[in-house]
């Protein structure tokens, strides 16, 4: 039965801290409300949000693997949602010839993926880190 119970934990805590860190990235959005973008079918929005989920479960997904405790886990997914959160800072910072937030919500399809590849991508660096 323990197992099983562990399942639903973990499960209801990758909800929980993607629901927060989708949140945060949605506050930090000033030029458009993702999903209201989503809505209005702005596809580069929408693979930037999957890429950010993708991203936050891979990390989960490492902290699962190799925490002892719940805890654990809920501390490196949180530790994972900020460092995201970094990344896609660090990604509007270093591309200074055009913002992210304003490409995202004109709809450049070529934008979206990048942001997607570099969040799913990170996330697999950060997953990597948690041992």
């Amino acid at each position: 039965m323990e197992p099983f119970l562990l399942t639903i934990m973990y499960f209801a805590i990758a909800i929980v801290i993607v629901v927060i860190g989708l949140t945060i990235f949605e506050v930090l959005t000033k030029k458009y409300k993702d999903w209201d973008e989503v809505l209005n079918g702005n596809k580069a929005v929408a693979l930037s949000i999957s890429g950010k989920i993708i991203g936050i479960c891979i990390i989960l997904a490492f902290a699962i693997y190799n925490s002892f405790a719940v805890t654990e886990t809920l501390i490196w997914g949180g530790i994972g949602v900020v460092l995201q959160l970094i990344a896609y800072l660090l990604f509007e910072l270093f591309t200074r010839k055009f913002s992210v937030e304003e490409q995202l919500h004109k709809g450049n399809l070529a934008v979206g993926i990048i942001s997607f590849g570099v969040s799913v991508g990170l996330a697999f660096v950060i997953g990597a880190s948690i041992t």
